[in-house]
């Protein structure tokens, strides 16, 4: 599915204004919750390595993991500019999230990374069950997902009305990129995780005034540092209170490792 979308996702949405944003605030809002580094991170679903090097650089351990190969030479390629010590810290394994735990020979990480994949899965259930059960005791397990509690929000700021009143009773869209897109919501996420032995302890809401922008066609300059600076700040505050995030097109959830994956009963199946 990437093979083709590759240049368009990694060099064009996340090269944009909306893009840098969000890898900002994502990094901020992680680094909230993350044990110090070294600690070891899986970047499931991990792509061109936008949120995961950014770690490397700081001095965690990565491990990217992508069924894309496009994707993963975006990944080295963005490597290769960055100090050696850096792309010592880095290890990239071509599989799916729902082959996690073979693909990493069963080892355990410190923090889980899940961002923006949940969406292009009929259901996220597979998936979390892998980023729990890769996740050691006491570990972090990030996921980011489409907010479908918003989802009439960008129909309508594109005037399309009649698709804007279907949303309110739908997780599903096209999105940006112009495949199918499903919606989550922090309920359902949080009861999953929780079914895999995994406590929620905070979410956050990503996008909401630069993805109102955008959807506008309000233009920011993505190279204007101070001012995209300025605009991380205040969506960094706006993530983290009501009702703004809940506003939010996508959310950032996070949960602690509490015990060892149990067998899911039907609390953990939503």
């Amino acid at each position: 599915m990437w093979t083709g979308l590759a240049d368009r996702f990694a060099d064009g949405a996340y090269a944009s204004a909306k893009g840098r944003v969000r890898t900002s605030v994502m990094h901020h809002q992680l680094m909230e919750h993350l044990p110090p580094p070294p600690a070891t991170v899986l970047d499931v679903g991990g792509g061109a390595g936008h949120q995961s090097l950014p770690l490397a650089r700081v001095g965690y351990q990565v491990t990217l993991l992508d069924p894309s190969p496009a994707m993963l030479d975006k990944a080295r390629a963005r490597l290769e500019r960055l100090p050696d010590d850096v792309r010592r810290r880095v290890t990239f394994i071509q599989a799916g999230g729902e082959n996690a735990e073979a693909a990493v020979g069963g080892q355990l990480f410190a923090a889980v990374l899940c961002h923006g994949v949940l969406g292009y899965l009929d259901r996220p259930d597979d998936v979390v069950e892998q980023l729990c059960r890769r996740t050691e005791a006491g570990g972090l397990v990030s996921i980011m997902a489409g907010n479908a509690h918003a989802a009439a929000v960008r129909p309508a700021l594109e005037r399309r009305w009649s698709d804007a009143l279907a949303a309110f009773d739908t997780d599903r869209e096209i999105g940006v990129l112009g495949l199918p897109t499903r919606g989550d919501t922090v309920e359902g996420l949080s009861g999953l995780l929780r079914g895999y032995g995994v406590e929620p302890v905070r979410w956050y809401g990503i996008w909401l005034f630069v993805d109102w922008l955008d959807l506008a066609g309000v233009a920011v300059d993505p190279g204007d540092e101070e001012r995209l600076a300025s605009l991380a700040a205040v969506e960094l505050e706006a993530g983290r209170r009501d009702p703004y995030r809940q506003l939010s097109r996508i959310f950032h959830l996070v949960g602690r490792k509490v015990q060892q994956s149990p067998t899911p009963g039907p609390a953990g199946r939503r």
